[in-house]
């Protein structure tokens, strides 16, 4: 039996991936979207450790009833809410072999908006 043939996003997370690597000062902005969630986090691959990291499941329970861009919205909000706290100021942003639309650049803009620069 031959290897399975990887998928569209799997080669485009790879392709992606072989270029980018965070490091403490301006770790890697890396996001994982679910049919129900979307997850984001900032990774620093030097030292192999998560910094930071934010989801929908964090978000106040009156926003629940927000469409799924606005919630993804609010995530990049939070996680730059977050690593301003931490005096994180610039990322590296990795959309993790996802199409930049949709989820993934309401978070981008998300945090752009609460101050992270990438």
């Amino acid at each position: 039996m031959g290897k399975l043939p990887l998928t569209k996003r799997a080669r485009r997370k790879i392709r992606v991936r072989s270029k980018i690597n965070g490091t403490k000062s301006r770790p890697r902005l890396s996001i994982f979207r679910s049919t129900h969630y979307i997850y984001a986090q900032l990774i620093d691959d030097s030292g192999k450790v998560t910094i930071v990291s934010a989801s929908e499941k964090e978000l106040p329970g009156n926003v629940v009833n927000e469409g799924k861009i606005e919630r993804a919205k609010l995530v990049g909000k939070l996680l730059a809410q977050k690593a301003g706290k931490i005096k994180i100021s610039a990322a590296i942003f990795d959309r993790n072999g996802y199409l930049y639309h949709g989820r993934v650049k309401a978070l981008a803009e998300g945090a752009r908006e609460g101050g992270l620069k990438f």
